[in-house]
């Protein structure tokens, strides 16, 4: 579930289709709107939507049949993002340093094919700078297991090299760990109680087990048109478990990056991508827009879903679209919405 680096320019077919397909009045509706159903007819997605949250209030659009805006659907690794939020307010109660090894919290769990837990910090995993092989790349995301049981899978393969990017859920998976070791509750009662309930947000949870979607919820289609509306969210665990609306995400990453979770001081950790080289934060990663505009968030795949969600650094905006199966076909796409949503518009 790593998330998309694809280049950022918007295509010169995609823009003239998306203005083609609005005649000759120039933008008579926001260009997000009109990229959208690309999503559909180019992006072999079932139906897809977007809800954009802005300061004169919040603008739903959606493309095919069988979608809804309150619906709830699986986010994938934007579980990411609630997991590093989590660790970094332990980090500002002094209940844990990022500088901490995770053998000092995870005594003898990480060792064996050259992985050493004991040369690994907490700031490693957050920043996918550990090395650490991802038990995705084993499973395809398909299998449910324990958090225990997914990095012993991880520690069968030797670390990439420490200290460079590398995207790895076994990473996410071992912070759900240290959370559970620190506060004596697992991570989804931490974040319920440190996050979903103070925003309100209604349509956040973590499933645990449940393979059921909480209604309102439509269908969700593996890549193979398989229905996959059910599903074990153990197959991710703390890397992606989640279950979200889009309104809930949009407020989410609003409160978040408008300073509402996390002291200043901790926030700046959470955007510094030095330690990634410029690839990630802590649960976030930017992209810099055609026209030089930085969005912050993330995107989130398991099977059946596909989601997406970008904000400007202080939260004032922020778009989410979702579509209800693995993935997008044209990857232009993904670019197309974020700069028609965040880049200044001319007639």
């Amino acid at each position: 579930m790593p998330p998309l680096r694809t280049l950022l320019a918007v295509p010169v077919s995609l823009a003239l289709l998306a203005l083609a397909s609005t005649g000759s009045q120039a933008y008579p509706e926001p260009l997000t709107d009109v990229i959208l159903p690309l999503l559909v007819t180019r992006g072999e997605a079932p139906a897809a939507a977007l809800l954009a949250r802005e300061e004169t209030g919040t603008r739903y659009a959606h493309a095919g049949q069988g979608i809804a805006r309150a619906d709830r659907f699986r986010a994938g690794s934007i579980t990411k993002t609630f997991i590093a939020t989590v660790v970094l307010q332990l980090a500002a109660e002094h209940r844990l340093s990022l500088s901490d090894t995770v053998a000092e919290h995870l005594p003898g769990l990480v060792h064996g094919a050259g992985n050493d837990g004991r040369t690994l910090t907490l700031r490693s995993l957050l920043t996918h700078t550990s090395g650490l092989y991802d038990f995705t790349a084993d499973t395809g995301g398909t299998v449910p297991l324990t958090s225990l049981q997914a990095v012993r899978i991880a520690l069968t393969h030797p670390p990439a090299d420490p200290g460079r990017f590398s995207y790895s859920n076994t990473n996410y998976v071992l912070l759900g760990l240290v959370i559970e070791q620190v506060t004596g509750d697992s991570y989804a009662t931490e974040a319920e109680r440190r996050i979903i309930a103070p925003l309100g947000l209604t349509g956040t949870s973590f499933p645990g087990s449940t393979a059921s979607l909480p209604a309102p919820h439509g269908r969700a289609y593996a890549a193979d048109g398989s229905d996959v509306t059910e599903l074990d969210p153990r197959v991710a665990g703390a890397a992606g478990e989640l279950v979200t609306t889009l309104a809930d995400l949009d407020r989410f990453y609003s409160a978040l990056l408008g300073g509402e979770l996390l002291p200043s001081r901790w926030l700046r950790e959470m955007l510094d991508t030095r330690t990634a080289h410029g690839s990630y934060g802590m649960g976030l990663f930017p992209v810099k827009l055609p026209c030089g505009t930085t969005v912050w968030g993330h995107n989130g795949r398991i099977s059946g879903s596909y989601v997406r969600s970008a904000a400007t650094v202080d939260g004032r905006r922020v778009l989410t679209f979702r579509v209800n199966t693995d993935a997008v076909a044209d990857p232009d796409i993904e670019p197309a919405l974020l700069a028609a949503e965040f880049c200044p518009r001319t007639s």
